[in-house]
């Protein structure tokens, strides 16, 4: 026996398989949710996912330390160093004014007796010998005269006009600087040449011309015409 089913039977059942349908989809997805939880494989890898997640940042602060310890360790290397370089510097500038006191003793003992000879003596070996200490712990002295003026080495004290030695040459040293490796201890105090301008150069020449001399003939002309001008 055929049952003949009407085209609203019909759609009312397709109504209500499509909610079914629906439901039956949501029921495997929570299914398969609920699987891949309670999968202890699948739990593991999201651990594992974790502990790599930690372990880059780990490594990452471990670098950044590694690389601030070793900018330390560089920095305090230099540091200690440069002590090293430069922890006599305080003795050296205490003997500087010995060092210019022997210098002045020896200008001032220029003659040519036998006292000013032995004290020229005595005075230069103890200031040769500093000298040498000075060398043998990196301290040299800054050169100046001649040299273009430099106020990193140079200390102007003042100015004197030079035609043979030109514009901002050092043309007089006074007091001489000194060099402890690098480091500039003490400047050089020094006269600083200046060139003389034309107008004045020209001046000087005019002035320091010979004036031609005159002649006996014409000397002894001018007196006669002076004596016959006294006779008339």
């Amino acid at each position: 026996m055929t049952e003949n089913i009407t085209e609203e039977e019909h759609a009312e059942m397709t109504e209500n398989s499509v909610p079914a349908e629906k439901n039956a989809s949501k029921d495997a997805e929570e299914k398969k949710g609920e699987d891949s939880q309670s999968d202890p494989l699948i739990q593991k890898e999201k651990e594992l996912e974790a502990v790599r997640e930690e372990l880059s940042a780990e490594k990452d602060r471990f670098l950044r330390f590694y690389a601030e310890f070793d900018n330390y360790k560089k920095r305090s290397a230099r540091e200690m160093q440069d002590f090293r370089k430069f922890a006599n510097e305080s003795l050296i500038r205490e003997l500087l004014p010995v060092i210019d006191n022997l210098e002045r003793a020896l200008q001032s003992a220029e003659g040519n007796s036998d006292a000013q000879k032995s004290i020229r003596e005595g005075v230069g070996l103890i200031h040769a010998d500093i000298l040498r200490i000075f060398e043998k712990f990196s301290v040299k002295p800054v050169e100046a005269v001649g040299q273009p003026f430099n106020p990193a080495f140079h200390e102007a004290i003042g100015q004197e006009e030079s035609e043979e030695l030109g514009d901002n040459i050092v043309a007089k040293e006074f007091q001489r600087g000194y060099l402890l490796h690098d480091r500039l201890i003490r400047p050089s105090m020094v006269i600083v040449s200046k060139a003389k301008a034309k107008e004045d150069t020209d001046r000087e020449a005019n002035e320091n011309r010979e004036i031609p001399e005159e002649s006996d003939n014409e000397i002894a002309g001018a007196q006669d015409e002076n004596r016959q001008s006294d006779t008339q």
